[in-house]
């Protein structure tokens, strides 16, 4: 309808008569839903040039809590590859909502949003790399500026990935989201080798260990992987997150909790705070 009434946007057509649409009507898109969802009439969004248009964009983001159009705006700044500008919405968002909601309202929407559209064939593996890049940069950047923790009076955790596990952001977070609680952590990072663990643990002698299973080990896998991840590590709890280890097959072991969403593991993090009285 915003085609043919409006003459919003100009698809190109297939020999069968099929729309397709290019990143550049895919912006325009965004941003005329941006600007419909703050109460702009259609008829007068049409008439705007495409200057216009991002101006008063760029105008509505006014509102800190209006998340859902701070994503729009950065999906748009992504497709434009626009670095400047990614790095401008983010660092607003930080400053007005602080580093972790900013993180949980506007990054975790706008990352579920980039893989859906790379799912879909939307967006190339550039565009992800993109703000990958960019979010943990700024994590790690937070994180280095967060307060030193003594090992002796806090609990003690180990985050890892597993060997083929690249997928880094979310461990990155839980990594900031347990200092900034007070926590000390030993981040191991992507890659590592189950067995290594278990010297790790009696070396470290930690309270949990952290892994998020994004795209490995495969299904078939999954349970030898986590049944030696608890051999290693007996006297430990093992926290399992991640789209992978919501598998039902998937048996725990006594000593594994799993947990679905971020905000769950943030809410784990904070009671963990609050009984440190003793130590671990």
């Amino acid at each position: 309808m915003w085609e043919q009434r409006y003459g919003l946007l100009r698809p190109v057509r297939t020999a069968t008569n099929i729309r397709t649409y290019c990143d550049d009507d895919l912006r325009r898109l965004l941003n005329v839903a941006t600007l419909c969802g703050r109460g702009h009439r259609i008829s007068k969004i049409a008439q705007l040039s495409e200057q216009e248009i991002s101006k008063a964009v760029i105008s509505c983001h006014d509102d800190a809590n209006d998340y859902c159009q701070q994503v729009h705006a950065l999906m748009a700044a992504m497709l434009a590859m626009d670095e400047v500008q990614l790095n401008c919405l983010l660092n607003r968002a930080i400053k007005r909502l602080g580093f972790e909601q900013a993180l949980i309202h506007v990054g975790y929407p706008f990352l579920q949003r980039i893989g859906v559209m790379w799912q879909v064939g939307i967006i190339n593996p550039a565009h992800e790399h993109l703000v990958t890049h960019l979010l943990r940069q700024k994590m790690m950047a937070a994180t280095d500026g967060l307060p030193a923790v003594s090992a002796t009076a806090a609990r003690r955790w180990v985050l890892f990935l597993p060997e083929g596990e690249m997928h880094e952001l979310a461990l990155l977070f839980m990594n900031y989201a347990l200092r900034a609680r007070g926590h000390h952590v030993l981040y191991l990072g992507q890659n590592l080798p189950v067995a290594e663990l278990k010297q790790v643990c009696a070396a470290y002698r930690p309270y949990a260990i952290c892994t998020v299973l994004t795209a490995t080990p495969e299904r078939e896998k999954l349970q030898p992987f986590v049944d030696e991840l608890c051999r290693c590590c007996p006297d430990t709890t093992v926290i399992l997150s991640g789209p992978v280890a919501q598998h039902e097959a998937l048996v725990l072991p006594p000593n594994t909790v799993r947990l679905q969403l971020i905000t769950d593991f943030l809410m784990l993090a904070d009671q963990m705070r609050v009984s440190m009285a003793v130590p671990a």
